[in-house]
């Protein structure tokens, strides 16, 4: 009778090893592909530590790819394309027109390939979960942080990503609405496509077309910073809050310089859009949508923000 036990142990125990090493290896031949809108700013970096981090953890593969820059959409749709033929098990995508990579989408879905959207979403109802901000819900938050310390009756403009970029859309609709309703004016809303040096040239243009600007509301970090030079350079003084809360624009705001930043957590973008990716491959189910929410970033809690991100990206990124 004990030989017995003993041998039936020894089976289970093999059992649950065999069982662990299938899962293993099943687990191993999965590949991720991230798709972001660009590889050129703090932003999608750290949500590529956070996508590679969730590959470490799950035991996966995982690549990140993106275009030199946010406007470029066809070289966006042509990475998509080329991992729908590369036959990655998941793809978790960022995408820069939505309506664009749809057709991408239905290709993706017809080879059997499941779709994260990260950061902006689409209407294509075939996506296994939209993993990201509040984008609207962000923009509101940087209406009210604006209204609150400048009141009733005050100036602001606009600097916005892309046009047709829904998730730009979505944040200057957000911050527009709560202006309004506090009584601020909003002189104009130009774009300056998410990048520094055209946020500079967007704000010079600004400065001389209005005597009057109180505020800036910025729609990513970059544009903010840009804009911030050219306030500086025309030695003004106003409000200027960003959003995304990237490295350059915490280290701004500790030295006194830019106001705020709307923060998004874009560690945990890339980090569940993969979470998702990976359940979608094993048959599990995901929520349809997981936010990761937004906050404020101003003088206040700045230093703390900047000990999370220094742990995250693995330096000091004062240095």
């Amino acid at each position: 009778m004990k030989n017995m036990r003993k041998v039936l142990l020894i089976g289970l125990i093999l059992i649950s090893f065999l069982m662990l090493v299938q899962v293993s290896a099943q687990t191993k031949n999965i590949k991720i592909a991230v798709v972001v809108k660009a590889l050129n700013s703090d932003f999608w970096k750290i949500v590529e530590a956070g996508a590679k981090k969730a590959g470490e953890d799950l035991g996966v593969e995982v690549v990140v790819l993106g275009p030199s820059a946010e406007t470029d959409v066809t070289g966006q749709l042509a990475i998509i394309e080329d991992q729908i033929t590369r036959k990655v098990s998941a793809l978790a995508v960022a995408p820069s027109q939505p309506p664009s990579a749809i057709p991408f989408f239905e290709k993706a879905k017809a080879a059997g390939i499941p779709v994260v959207l990260i950061d902006t979403d689409a209407p294509w109802e075939d996506k296994v979960s939209f993993v990201g901000t509040g984008n609207y819900k962000g923009g509101q938050l940087a209406g009210e942080y604006l209204s609150k310390k400048l009141g009733k009756g005050k100036n602001v403009v606009i600097i916005r990503g892309a046009m047709g970029d829904p998730t730009h859309d979505e944040r200057t609709n957000g911050a527009i609405e709560i202006l309004k309703k506090n009584g601020l004016n909003v002189l104009t809303v130009q774009p300056a496509n998410s990048e520094r040096g055209l946020g500079m040239s967007v704000m010079e243009n600004l400065l001389q077309a209005y005597k009057t600007i109180h505020g800036v509301f910025a729609t990513n970090d970059e544009m903010a910073l840009g804009a911030l030079r050219a306030i500086q350079a025309a030695k003004k003084k106003m409000l200027v809050v960003g959003f995304d809360g990237t490295p350059d624009a915490l280290k701004s705001i500790l030295a006194g310089e830019l106001t705020a930043s709307v923060a998004q957590d874009p560690f945990n973008i890339g980090y569940k859009g993969v979470e998702a990716a990976v359940k979608a491959v094993k048959g599990e189910q995901v929520s349809k949508r997981i936010d990761t929410g937004t906050y404020i970033i101003d003088k206040t809690n700045v230093k703390s923000e900047i000990e999370k991100l220094n742990k995250i990206l693995g330096k000091d990124i004062l240095k």
